[in-house]
């Protein structure tokens, strides 16, 4: 092995972008064979970047939202087909909307006023996994304010319950929306556990796995610990600091699927090694069968739905249960069936099950898209160079 090419390309981020700092953990089998810390962890630069620095994950919490979902199916208390209303009733009844969403715009958000019929498929687990469910990702619908406004403090389950009074974009099944429905499938979650989210991750994921700084609340003193977040200014390209905060979890109660997690480097790449290894863990705990784990690595977009997804940083890639699934032999060096997913900050996990690798990338930077489009498949390919592929 060796990451000299990798580690000269993540020294040069900061001058050619101005990343403050970023942190990289590349597990084969369950022994760490590189990890490199770059910078700073606050904008005056006198902190660098260590071990038990703090990041908002956002949609890096995806990848273990479908971990634990599947753990659940994989005990036969629930199918990838099951009607999402076998555990949530007020999905049972789902209008879509008359018109082409895709006239609309890409950020369609429809009214309750849209004219609408109701749904001839009902929306499925599996639909709301692959983001085939017809939602949107509004979290300011007019259901949900008005929730909002009656109960500040509302719950996952409440919430969850009015975004289904919105209409649907589309039929369940037929195409591909970036959504909520990871949300959606976190109040499944609870009601199938009996437990909150939160709950349940840490009992039958983060504790098996002897995780300790990763949660959906941060403490006081892990938040001491946050790392510096910056946004992009396209017009400048400058980082311009901004406060750390996750605008996705709506109330102290409110419990996001799809974007909840807050933790540091070595304990969210502790869950991609896990599924790099079939399911176990580097503690020698299974979190999820062979089987189950191989289930990622397929992708389950077809027809006009990978079309909706395949656009951009996408283009050797589909979408499986609720994770990017590499499809093409190329470009990019990684295998067919590698898996993942990305973070509204910038993070990024990749888990390769054939190879036993597990790859974390983490910074701390909203709308900064060449994050995606450049540094993620770069840093994927010298990684996979590094290991001698």
């Amino acid at each position: 092995m060796n990451f000299h090419l990798l580690e000269q390309y993540l020294d040069s981020l900061n001058e050619e972008y101005g990343i403050q700092g970023l942190d990289v953990l590349v597990t084969k089998g369950h022994e760490t064979v590189f990890r490199r810390m770059v910078g700073y962890a606050d904008p005056e630069g006198k902190r660098p970047v260590g071990p038990k620095d703090f990041y908002l994950l956002f949609s890096c919490t995806k990848l273990v939202t479908m971990t634990a979902m599947m753990q659940l199916i994989e005990q036969g208390k629930a199918s990838l087909y099951d009607p999402v209303s076998r555990f949530l009733p007020e999905w049972e009844h789902m209008t879509v909307m008359d018109a082409d969403w895709q006239t609309k715009g890409p950020f369609f958000s429809p009214k309750l006023s849209e004219p609408a019929h109701y749904a001839k498929n009902r929306v499925r687990i599996m639909d709301c996994m692959s983001m085939m469910a017809g939602l949107t990702y509004d979290l300011h619908s007019e259901a949900i304010e008005a929730l909002l406004k009656e109960k500040p403090e509302a719950s996952t389950r409440e919430v969850v319950a009015a975004i289904a009074k919105m209409p649907l974009l589309y039929e369940p099944g037929t195409r591909y929306q970036y959504s909520l429905g990871h949300d959606v499938i976190a109040a499944v979650i609870e009601v199938i556990s009996g437990e909150k989210f939160s709950e349940y991750l840490q009992k039958h994921i983060f504790d098996p796995l002897e995780i300790r700084d990763l949660t959906c609340h941060p403490t006081e003193e892990q938040w001491s610990r946050m790392s510096a977040m910056y946004e992009f200014q396209p017009d400048t390209l400058e980082m311009k600091p901004i406060k750390a905060d996750n605008n996705y979890m709506l109330t102290p109660n409110y419990e996001s699927g799809g974007a909840a997690l807050a933790g540091t480097t070595e304990s969210y790449a502790a869950v991609v090694e896990a599924l790099a290894n079939g399911g176990v863990g580097r503690s020698g705990a299974r979190i999820l069968t062979e089987e189950s784990v191989m289930r990622f690595t397929h992708s389950v977009t077809t027809g006009r739905a990978l079309q909706d997804f395949r656009w951009g940083r996408f283009q050797e890639y589909g979408y499986g249960l609720g994770v990017r699934v590499k499809t093409e032999v190329v470009p990019g060096w990684s295998p067919i069936g590698e898996f993942g997913w990305d973070g509204a900050a910038g993070g990024y996990a990749l888990v390769d099950p054939f190879h036993q690798v597990g790859i974390f990338y983490v910074q701390h930077i909203r709308n900064f898209f060449e994050g995606y489009s450049v540094i993620h498949p770069r840093v994927r390919d010298l990684v996979y160079k590094g290991l001698g592929r």
